[in-house]
């Protein structure tokens, strides 16, 4: 009975290589992939949402930052000017409805209409001088005009229209007495310019009255395009006039004529000390 029980001597011995410890040990080391493959999900979002935090945390500092030296620049009266016009290509601070006082924003509009004017009657300038030099009046008058317009737009806007907008903006009496001085030069170019008497290359390189007449006869065109440069610098002058009449009349009546007398006495006394 024992017999039946018996391996038969023709089988293949069942051996099991996972029984071995030491052969466990080597599969799980070379192929089990727990120790190289396996990563813990939880731990890289917590890493991600740290470096988040870090940055939100530097970003708010940097904003408290910058708020906390405006409030010191506005504490000190120190106004942050910010580029925004042109819209397209800002260049300038400029905010009328914001930081000028309702009854004077007319006022500084039309003033800035006369500084846009201003490059207006120069750009025709070199256009009218341009048709000129083609007709044989000369390379001069033309680069004349070329100096002209890159020394007078900029100019006017440092010199005379920035001190005016900032008089009505801060009330400061020592930028009041600023723009009188340079508008008045101002308003007198404008005047030579719309006469433009032959003191240089005989007047040409401005589009007055007396070169346009010199012109009309010998070319038509040109002395067209002079006439409409007289009556651009004649409605600048009339403007302008008109601009530095009401500035001065709200000058002496807000009192600050007296205040720049006092600031300049008060000066006048801390240079002789």
């Amino acid at each position: 009975m024992a017999r039946r029980y018996d391996p038969n001597p023709f089988d293949e011995e069942e051996v099991n290589p996972f029984s071995d410890p030491a052969v466990r040990g080597k599969t799980s080391t070379n192929y089990g992939g727990g120790a190289f493959y396996t990563t813990n999900p939880g731990s890289d979002l917590k890493k991600k949402e740290r470096e988040l935090q870090a940055k939100e945390a530097e970003l708010r500092k940097r904003e408290q930052e910058v708020k906390r030296k405006e409030d010191a620049a506005a504490r000190a009266g120190i106004v942050l000017e910010e580029k925004n016009w042109p819209p397209f290509f800002p260049i300038i601070h400029h905010d009328i409805a914001n930081e000028i006082p309702i009854h004077l924003q007319k006022l500084q509009y039309v003033a800035f209409t006369t500084f846009l004017g201003l490059a207006c009657c120069l750009t025709w300038n070199i256009i009218a001088t341009t048709t000129a030099w083609i007709k044989g009046e000369g390379v001069k008058i033309w680069f004349l005009a070329i100096i002209y317009f890159i020394a007078g737009v900029p100019g006017a806007y440092v010199l005379w229209y920035r001190p005016l907008y900032r008089a009505f903006r801060n009330e400061s009496a020592l930028k009041f007495g600023w723009f009188f001085m340079f508008y008045l030069l101002h308003i007198a170019f404008c005047i030579f310019a719309a006469v433009a008497p032959p003191v240089i290359f005989h007047g040409k390189s401005l589009t007055g009255i007396l070169p346009a007449v010199d012109l009309i006869g010998d070319h038509v065109l040109v002395g067209i395009f002079y006439f409409i440069g007289f009556g651009m610098f004649c409605v600048e002058s009339v403007l302008s006039i008109w601009v530095i009449q009401q500035v001065y009349m709200y000058f002496r009546g807000s009192g600050k004529a007296a205040e720049m007398k006092r600031e300049a006495a008060r000066g006048a006394m801390r240079a002789a000390l």
